[in-house]
């Protein structure tokens, strides 16, 4: 029995020699091991035989997050996980309350309440991976015994129910180690921060940078925010130093950047809000992001399953500023953003003010920002051309109304004590004088909504009781349509093909404001764009741009019109010429000039029908034989509302529908559109739907109305002939009226004659 006795206590002596060897192996490896990297990858094993135990976790402390990580190995790869500093969980515990704990069954939730009612044990990670908690070993890695560095846990002791106190004394010592260590290398070799960049330029001592790091802890805030806004660090200066540390470039808040509501459509607002991150824009199938840390790899992977796309693009953000920008997307509260909630918060936050209700509100509140946004977003969204700001006597509501397709419709009623705030907001949206109340002002506001740069012609007039109208036309610019898209007849479509072949010669297009002029002389200039032609155009505004065109803005109030840019374009060596409107006699001369010299040169002018342009632009002055000469054709046009696709019905009409339809095409000429009336003639009409808010009409289209430039028109002109002459001549010559040409399109289901009758006469 002595001898069995001798041998087991030779035995135990020899295993605890055997331990020291190793601890002493272990904290020489630790004094030199230069990260958490190469304590896991070198080290690991040895501490995991040290205490006979299955796994072991080592934790850093980011203390600027109020975290802790750790980086875990899976198989070729190093993952990171992160725990907050707080008493949910047992490492996290472990650090703030700077106690050991040894637990025989972290599963046990009595055993963890002893510890602390608090004290949860995450099981995820072990439904991840099958792995099994069982017993669990903690401590803090500590510097001086009193500055954290760390924790440390010991995972599952082998043939036993737990952990010994040998265990403990073990874990203490590679604790205290550790705590050294980290503090060494944190003075040799400091964790690269987003912050390095500014204690590099000396922009921020460290000293002041820890003190904003425990400040900001202390308010549980946001240490970047703090250092912009109370140590003053300048927004340039941290955004350069966060490009440096991410990789990625840094997004500023602008009051100009607008993020459609359809990105964050779906989204759990307030998860992004805790999470502090938001899509910014859609373009080609990229999806932009705002987040505050893109090197957070399970953000990013969450990101990523909640949002689909074909490309990411991630972008470094303050998180005031993330906060900021979701707002533009959601007004300020996680339900439905409409006009209607912003003008409710707006007169609650009027009501517990104790101001005067005309004197709460001014330009610059948060709430009037975003009313201003709102109008436009949702004019952009219904595809509004124009928005009509009108407001009213005394206290009466501000009407504003939205023209969509042409026509005007209510869009939104704002309290009278709004009114001021929003007009004098918008004005200076658009680099207006909002002291200016008497005299008409004209402006542009430009915004990014999305990925779309629009821009908004502002024209303000003083209406009486010392009130002002605003009306803020969209201009976003846009690509042109293919001239086979723009529904042409065939025939107008082959005979305008071949005017704009011509080598030189001037094309007019007519038609009154809104017709959309600019829109097919884009498309005409889409048609030739080809890198042998050099194409100058002199345009206000510039609406569509394409690549190819040299396009010029015109001034007007800095004396840059439309005749001196045409004059520069001629010394420019141009191939072809487009000037947005010819309003006065030398403009129209300057571009007769051009097609006379080998130019080819297109033009708008404001008249109603094409043979009435011939007239006018005689009696503007124009020699009656250069301008025969010149000219290849004229083409007038209107738009009309189309039957919405969506409500879009056919109806047999009764037989008194069908002759008025004749009738106004011309009966002698009716008979070559080959319809007639029988049992299966049928006409088109909108019943009215969600999509085109009841009104049964979606988009427009054009209708046209092409005189070609013949010998025989050309001798007209030369004789200045009467108009009714000129009208007659071209239809015998195949040009169809703007009327007879509506009424094609009635037949052919796009619109109904009611919306012919609303654009022309003739």
């Amino acid at each position: 029995m002595r001898e069995r006795g001798t041998v087991r206590a030779k035995g135990n002596l020899e295993e605890r020699l055997k331990k020291e060897q190793l601890l002493k192996s272990i904290t020489h490896k630790l004094h030199g091991a230069r990260d958490l990297d190469e304590i896991l990858l070198y080290i690991k094993n040895e501490i995991i035989a040290l205490f006979d135990a299955e796994r072991i976790t080592v934790y850093g402390v980011d203390a600027e997050n109020r975290e802790i990580y750790s980086k875990v190995k899976e198989g070729d790869e190093v993952k990171e996980i992160r725990l907050a500093l707080d008493k949910t969980s047992i490492a996290g515990h472990t650090a703030i309350s700077g106690r050991r704990f040894n637990l025989a069954n972290v599963y046990d939730r009595k055993e963890l309440e002893r510890v602390d009612p608090q004290l949860r044990f995450d099981g995820q990670w072990d439904q991840a991976t099958g792995f099994e908690t069982r017993q669990l070993l903690s401590a803090p890695s500590l510097y001086k015994g009193k500055y954290l560095k760390g924790v440390v846990q010991v995972i599952n002791k082998r043939g036993a129910d737990q952990f010994t106190q040998e265990d403990e004394q073990y874990l203490e010592e590679i604790c205290r180690v550790l705590g050294l260590a980290f503090h060494n290398q944190s003075r040799m070799q400091r964790r690269p921060s987003r912050f390095d960049q500014l204690l590099n330029q000396q922009i921020i001592s460290e000293e002041d940078l820890n003190q904003a790091i425990t400040l900001a802890r202390e308010r549980n805030s946001d240490l970047a925010s703090m250092l912009v806004n109370e140590y003053k660090v300048p927004k340039k200066a941290l955004a350069k130093s966060f490009e440096s540390y991410y990789g990625v470039p840094f997004v500023s808040y602008e009051d100009w950047i607008i993020i459609p509501t359809d990105l964050v459509k779906g989204l759990n607002l307030g998860y992004l809000r805790r999470n502090y991150w938001v899509p910014l824009q859609r373009e080609n199938g990229k999806l932009i992001i705002v987040v505050d840390d893109p090197n957070n790899r399970e953000r990013v992977k969450e990101i990523k399953a909640l949002i689909k796309a074909e490309e990411y693009e991630f972008r470094v953000a303050l998180r005031e500023d993330i906060l900021r920008f979701i707002d533009t997307a959601v007004g300020g509260h996680a339900g439905v953003t409409t006009v209607k909630s912003i003008i409710g918060e707006l007169a609650r936050e009027s009501d517990e003010s104790e101001e005067p209700e005309e004197e709460f509100l001014n330009e610059s509140d948060a709430g009037i920002v975003r009313l201003a946004n709102q109008i436009i977003k949702d004019a952009h969204d219904l595809g509004a051309s124009d928005i009509h700001i009108e407001p009213y006597f005394g206290r009466q509501s501000t009407i504003i109304r939205f023209r969509r397709d042409g026509a005007c419709f209510k869009y939104q009623e704002v309290p009278h004590t709004h009114t001021r705030p929003l007009v004098s907001r918008i004005k200076i949206m658009a680099k207006l004088d909002i002291a200016e109340r008497r005299l008409p002002q004209s402006g542009k506001i430009k915004l990014r909504y999305g990925s779309k740069e629009l821009e908004l012609r502002v024209e303000v007039t003083p209406t009486v009781g010392g009130r002002e109208d605003l009306v803020l036309r969209l201009l976003s610019s846009g690509k042109p349509f293919p001239l086979d898209r723009m529904n042409f007849s065939a025939t107008n479509l082959k005979n305008l093909l071949e005017l704009i072949e011509k080598p030189y010669g001037i094309l007019l297009v007519v038609g009154p404001t809104g017709s959309g002029k600019t829109t097919t002389l884009h498309s005409v200039l889409g048609h030739i764009n080809r890198p042998e032609v050099k194409i100058w155009t002199a345009e206000d505004p510039v609406e569509i741009t394409q690549y190819g065109l040299r396009q010029v803005q015109t001034h007007a109030k800095i004396g840059y019109s439309f005749a001196d840019a045409m004059r520069s374009f001629l010394r420019a060596d141009p191939d072809v010429i487009m000037v947005g409107e010819m309003r006065d006699a030398e403009t129209a001369q300057i571009g007769l000039e051009a097609s006379l010299t080998g130019h080819l040169v297109f033009s708008t002018l404001h008249t109603n029908s094409a043979p009435e342009t011939i007239i006018r632009l005689i009696d503007m002055g124009m020699n009656p034989l250069n301008f025969a000469d010149a000219l290849l054709g004229i083409l007038a046009q209107r738009l009309v509302r189309t039957i919405c696709p969506g409500c879009k019905e056919a109806y047999h009409p009764d037989r008194s529908e069908f002759d008025l339809l004749a009738q106004e095409y011309g009966m002698n000429l009716f008979e070559e559109l080959e319809v007639h009336y029988d049992d299966e003639f049928l006409l088109h009409r909108g019943r009215g739907c969600e999509d085109c808010t009841g009104s049964g009409y979606r988009g427009r289209a054009g209708i046209h109305e092409l005189l070609v430039a013949s010998p025989k028109i050309k001798e007209l002109i030369q004789n200045r002939a009467h108009m009714e002459e000129i009208r007659r001549v071209s239809m015998s010559e195949a040009m169809r009226t703007l009327k007879q040409d509506g009424i094609w399109k009635v037949l052919q289901g796009h619109t109904d004659y009611t919306q012919v009758r609303r654009v022309c006469i003739v």
